[in-house]
C-alpha cells in the first residue's frame, strides 16, 4: 500500500494555471503507475491523466489534452499535474491514485477501479 497526499489546489480565474502535487510514501513509488482523477459535485469521478512507472508514457482525457501535463519525479516520490488555460468546467476535487499492475498496457487506465490507493483530494475552483 502507498499513502498519497495531494496539494496545490485553490481558487484561480479562468485562463490561469495551477500545479498540483501528490507526494507518496510507504511502498516503492516507482512500482506504481499513477493517475489523476477529478470529481465535480453531482458527477462521477473521471479520469484526467495517467503516467506509467518510469514516466515514459502518458495518457490524457480529451477534455484536458493540450492544457494539462502529468509528470513524475521518482527520486522525490511525487507526481505532478500542471494545469494551464483553466476553465470553469475544470472545477472539481482532484485526486491522485496509484495502480500496481505490472504493465502499462495491461489495464483500463481510465477506470478508477483499477487504482488501489487514493489520496484525500484537493479542491480546484476556477472562476469565470
Amino acid at each position: 500500500q502507498v499513502q498519497l497526499v495531494e496539494s496545490g489546489g485553490g481558487l484561480v480565474q479562468a485562463g490561469g494555471s495551477l500545479r498540483l502535487s501528490c507526494a507518496a510514501s510507504g511502498r516503492t513509488f516507482d512500482n506504481y503507475h499513477m493517475g489523476w482523477f477529478r470529481q465535480a459535485p453531482g458527477k462521477e469521478r473521471e479520469f484526467v491523466a495517467g503516467i506509467n512507472r518510469s514516466g515514459g508514457y502518458t495518457q490524457y482525457a480529451d477534455s484536458v489534452k493540450g492544457r494539462f501535463t502529468i509528470s513524475r519525479n521518482n527520486a522525490k516520490n511525487t507526481v505532478y499535474l500542471q494545469m494551464n488555460s483553466l476553465k470553469p468546467e475544470d472545477t472539481a476535487v482532484y485526486y491522485c491514485a496509484a495502480c500496481d499492475k505490472v504493465n502499462w498496457g495491461s489495464f483500463e487506465r481510465q477506470s478508477p477501479a483499477e487504482y488501489g490507493d487514493w489520496g484525500q483530494g484537493t479542491q480546484v475552483t476556477v472562476s469565470s
